[in-house]
């Protein structure tokens, strides 16, 4: 509950606009597929979940290199 209702920035704002005006205007228009839009924007930003303005990266994992590559050695079978 406390994601939902802390940590309103612009974008977050923007987002629950534009779902509502989606899906406002998906019943006015009768289009289903605004609706489903509209939910999508909207859901994202009730939960603030999506991409911000940083982009959809990942967290790298950073594991140490302790460990050394042996050479391979192959034996010819004639």
């Amino acid at each position: 509950m406390s994601t939902v209702l802390k940590n309103w920035d612009f974008m977050r704002l923007l987002r629950m606009s534009m779902g509502l005006w989606l899906i406002y205007s998906a019943f006015v228009d009768r289009q289903p597929l605004f609706g489903l839009l509209g939910g999508l924007f909207a859901l994202q930003a009730l939960f603030n979940v999506g991409c911000g303005l940083g982009g959809c990266a990942t967290p790298s994992v950073r594991r140490p290199t302790t460990h050394t590559i042996e050479e391979t050695h192959y034996e010819e079978v004639k």
